[in-house]
């Protein structure tokens, strides 16, 4: 099989991983934005992430690690082939959900983050807190500065 097919068949279940990471969380499928200057990357990133996450580990660890691209072949003698396994693309599914899932954690702690910043300036009622304490963080921090 050519290459840059299976590359790409890598990259598509890679990022079909970081669409299930979307559907994971709670954020859902939102676009990427900025809440109190904490970038928050979106679907879009999650769909990104996974498709390369997925493509880097299988051109470092799986059948594409030992593809060579710019090698060219003596007359007369064949090219290696490349194979694509189901295991490789079930491989590049959970390590696109695992990467995605990766940044959306990270972005998730620094919302909690500056949400306990905002929070540590205001007295809130214990009503108001138990409905933060349910939300995403996300939400919990748009709650709280709109507190």
């Amino acid at each position: 099989m050519d290459p840059w097919k299976c590359a790409l068949l890598i990259c598509i279940a890679g990022a079909i991983g970081g669409v299930v990471n979307a559907l994971l969380t709670d954020n859902g499928f939102i676009l990427p934005r900025r809440i109190n200057e904490i970038v928050c990357p979106g679907f879009l990133t999650n769909v990104l992430v996974g498709a390369l996450g997925a493509f880097a580990s299988w051109a470092s660890y799986g059948s594409g690690a030992g593809v060579e691209l710019a090698k060219t072949a003596a007359v007369g003698s064949e090219r290696a082939q490349i194979s694509l396994t189901f295991s490789a693309l079930a491989g590049a599914f959970f390590v696109g959900v695992a990467g995605a899932r990766w940044i959306t954690n990270e972005v998730d702690k620094r919302l909690l983050k500056e949400g306990v910043t905002v929070v540590a300036e205001k007295k809130l009622p214990p009503e108001q807190c138990a409905e933060i304490v349910k939300k995403s963080p996300r939400g919990a921090l748009e709650a709280i500065v709109s507190a």
